[in-house]
């Protein structure tokens, strides 16, 4: 089994450009693409501001963030991507968008060898497989945020994908980027979304009917249940974009009602506030 040592990352958001950042850090040729330069500087701006958390709390040194940030190249172009042998998608939570990124690098991606994977969070991996000629090396790595921190990675096949994919795919998230990997079939929201939506829509309509506010709502959990992170400060980190979009894709798949998103995070997201990511969501946060 070859070893992955070129890596490209479509999206330079908080996902893409902390998958970006780990696979530079774990010394592999990283291309991170973005639509144009000045996302392009974002996704560098994000990722120049982990390197600093990590020098402050003393997980890296300087010669560290010098090695990895010479390892990382931003580009703007999928062409880029021609001679990598994996590439991660990890752009927006868009059925369409997604699908035509994997039609496009099934055309571009020159080995045929290659693996192209995809971050998304519930979007089953089939319908991106479909995309392309390939579909046998198409899978699904969902990354969780901060992916710097959390080091677990949901791996999902298709009932069309290698077991020499997924056998490559899992030995690279384990050897390469030292991740716990859970293995994962085929349905939206896999493993960890589909337990987690519901438990978040949940504390959504409890805020919503104005049983009791975000504050106790999230204190309740964090103090009597011994979570890290309230629920409604957890949509926050996600993005209520995201939650909606992860919502609604479970929605269509299993038509239950659990996975309907509430009128209020639709008003939000209409209304741009999305969290961390705006500044306000249940919560607001500092610029």
């Amino acid at each position: 089994m070859s070893t992955i040592e070129r890596v490209g990352v479509i999206g330079g958001g908080v996902m893409g450009s902390g998958i970006a950042e780990v696979c530079a850090r774990a010394g592999l040729d990283v291309v991170l693409c973005e639509l144009d330069e000045g996302a392009a500087q974002k996704a560098l701006a994000r990722i120049e501001r982990s390197f600093g958390r990590g020098v402050k709390a003393g997980k890296l040194t300087e010669e560290d963030v010098s090695a990895a940030t010479g390892r990382l190249h931003l580009v703007t172009s999928l062409d880029a991507m021609r001679d990598r042998q994996l590439t991660i998608e990890a752009v927006t939570e868009d059925e369409p968008l997604k699908v035509e990124i994997f039609r496009r690098l099934d055309f571009v991606v020159a080995d045929a060898d290659a693996i192209l994977a995809s971050n998304t969070s519930s979007i089953p991996i089939m319908k991106l497989a479909m995309a392309t000629k390939r579909p046998e090396s198409v899978v699904g790595m969902h990354f969780f945020n901060p992916v710097p921190v959390l080091p677990l990675v949901e791996l999902i096949s298709s009932l069309l994908s290698s077991d020499w994919t997924i056998e490559r795919s899992q030995e690279f998230a384990e050897s390469a980027l030292h991740k716990t990997v859970i293995r994962s079939g085929d349905r939206a929201g896999f493993i960890v979304n589909a337990l987690l939506i519901p438990y978040l829509l949940s504390a959504i309509r409890m805020s919503e009917s104005g049983f009791a506010t975000p504050e106790d709502i999230d204190r309740g959990m964090v103090l009597g249940c011994a979570h890290p992170l309230g629920p409604l400060a957890l949509s926050d980190l996600i993005g209520l974009d995201t939650v909606q979009a992860v919502a609604e894709s479970l929605y269509d798949e299993f038509k239950e009602q659990l996975y309907a998103p509430p009128p209020l995070l639709l008003r939000m997201v209409d209304a741009g506030l999305l969290g961390r990511k705006s500044g306000r969501g249940f919560f607001t946060y500092p610029g």
